[in-house]
């Protein structure tokens, strides 16, 4: 039977069986979740930098490859080791973090899907390299937003991705009508009922993807500038290049001169309007392909024209205390010290807390701070799953009380636990502890005096789920300076802000 005879020819129908096959596969959905997280991150009106560090945290692989990409040449203009993810957002900006994190899992997720398919896994190699070479475009025109350009450009294929690997026998049709001559875009409006873009754009609208990104999500013909571009045309209009340059490059491998050419007549399309010139444009392309090969960091698939590059392998830990905890505190204390002239006392705060967090393998770290007013402690800073729906619990009185979190607070000194579900120990805990963390095994208080006044604390755990552990003396060196630290800037906070932590950081 003739495929182009059993094809899906209303958009409606399309889209109807595109997002049955979502559901049934069952890949994106939990995909689609991650990628509302970080949006959700990105948009947020209060505490944008600690809800994208809490983000990217709560992916040990993709924290290790925002770090591997903040500390690459890209950012070498910063001078300096980034050893966490919050002071990657203080020096990179919450958008660049969150658009970098954005086009890491766009590519993963979309690549564990699709493994099997070879029009998807071409169409997924091309979206990388795309990004690769909007990533050079936009460094040459020292474009402000360069990852956002990035996710653009991997996204500008959205569609195609999305119909090649859900929707085979309708890709399989448009490329037969390809091969027999016809344009892409009578192709698709036979076969789908709309394009390609019109597809990416839907998708994306459904993951919830900001509107500006979807904006930029079609192709734009070439045409003199006579006039700066906006933001959004800007983008789009390096999308599309660099889309193209992507296709010609993933499917002419042996073309040599032909491609060369190809590539260059591209580039003198699009130079006016990127207010580059054509040769800027070139050199931009050809860093692209030779990053693209050697950035293990990306975990780039092989390229058509290419022999397979080196892979490089993230390291996980093991859940519960790293081997080398000493070492990633003493990193990320150095972050802070690097950053405590220039950071806010919640910027401080938030690396403290992440740096106890990676440091130790805790299963929850959180920052509490006195309320004069309410007369209590009450967690403002979490790190740790399903400590949200805590939230309201995680508070006590500021009055003395006979446990650890008091006595830690009046002798200004840390208190670790080491067996804390032992029965004749459970008895000297206070009630909200048991009732609202009542899985910890081993906890730690470091308190937060200023000028003989308590303030706060930093409390962090190892829960029923993890290996039992403790906290040796290589750790509280960096633990002490960690917490010297954070009560400097509260205090400093405090001389010029005296009602400093009793709303919201």
């Amino acid at each position: 039977m003739n495929m182009t005879q059993t094809i899906t020819q209303s958009p409606e129908k399309t889209l109807d069986l595109l997002w049955s096959r979502v559901r049934r596969r069952g890949d994106l959905p939990g995909f689609s979740r991650v990628i509302g997280a970080i949006v959700g991150a990105m948009r947020g009106d209060n505490d944008r930098e600690f809800n994208m560090t809490k983000t990217v945290l709560a992916d040990p692989a993709l924290t290790q490859r925002v770090l591997r990409l903040a500390n690459s040449a890209m950012y070498s203009v910063f001078g300096q080791d980034i050893n966490t993810v919050s002071k990657a957002v203080i020096v990179l900006g919450t958008d660049s973090i969150g658009h970098l994190a954005l086009g890491l899992k766009l590519i993963d997720g979309l690549s564990a899907a699709s493994p099997e398919s070879c029009g998807a896994r071409g169409e997924m190699e091309k979206a990388l390299l795309a990004g690769h070479i909007a990533r050079q475009v936009a460094s040459t025109a020292t474009m402000y937003d360069t990852e956002e350009a990035v996710v653009c450009s991997m996204l500008h294929s959205l569609g195609r991705m999305m119909v090649s690997f859900y929707l085979p026998e309708l890709w399989q049709a448009i490329q037969e009508r390809l091969a027999e001559g016809g344009s892409e875009m009578t192709a698709t409006d036979e076969v789908l009922g709309l394009g390609f873009d019109a597809v990416g754009r839907l998708v994306a609208q459904q993951w919830g993807l900001p509107a500006g990104l979807v904006a930029t999500l079609h192709d734009v013909v070439p045409r003199l500038a006579h006039e700066p571009l906006g933001h959004t045309d800007w983008l789009a209009a390096v999308s599309t290049l660099s889309t193209r340059c992507a296709d010609l490059i993933c499917s002419q491998p042996a073309a040599g001169g032909i491609l060369d050419a190809a590539i260059g007549e591209l580039a003198g399309d699009y130079a006016s309007m990127l207010g580059l010139d054509r040769e800027q444009l070139l050199v931009a392309v050809e860093g692209a392909r030779e990053s693209a090969q050697n950035d293990a960091g990306v975990q780039l698939p092989r390229l058509a024209h290419a022999e397979p590059a080196a892979q490089g392998s993230v390291q996980i830990a093991l859940a519960g205390k790293p081997v080398d905890a000493a070492q990633i505190l003493a990193r990320g204390v150095a972050d802070m010290r690097g950053a405590s002239a220039s950071a806010s006392t919640s910027q401080l705060l938030t690396m403290a807390l992440e740096t106890v967090f990676k440091g130790l393998g805790f299963s929850r770290t959180i920052a509490f701070l006195r309320n004069p007013d309410q007369e209590r402690y009450v967690a403002r800073l979490v790190f740790g799953d399903g400590l949200q729906e805590l939230a309201s619990r995680l508070a006590f009185s500021d009055a003395y009380q006979p446990d650890v979190f008091h006595a830690a607070l009046a002798n200004d000194k840390m208190i670790f636990i080491e067996n804390a579900q032992d029965p004749n120990f459970m008895t000297k805990l206070p009630r909200w502890l048991k009732e609202a963390l009542p899985t910890a095994t081993s906890f730690m208080v470091l308190p937060l005096i200023v000028n003989r006044h308590p303030i706060g604390l930093i409390y962090g755990d190892w829960d029923l789920s993890l290996p039992r552990a403790k906290i040796n003396f290589p750790e509280v060196v960096p633990l002490d300076e960690l917490r010297q630290l954070v009560v400097r800037a509260i205090e400093q906070r405090r001389q010029v802000d005296p009602s400093w932590g009793r709303g919201k950081l």
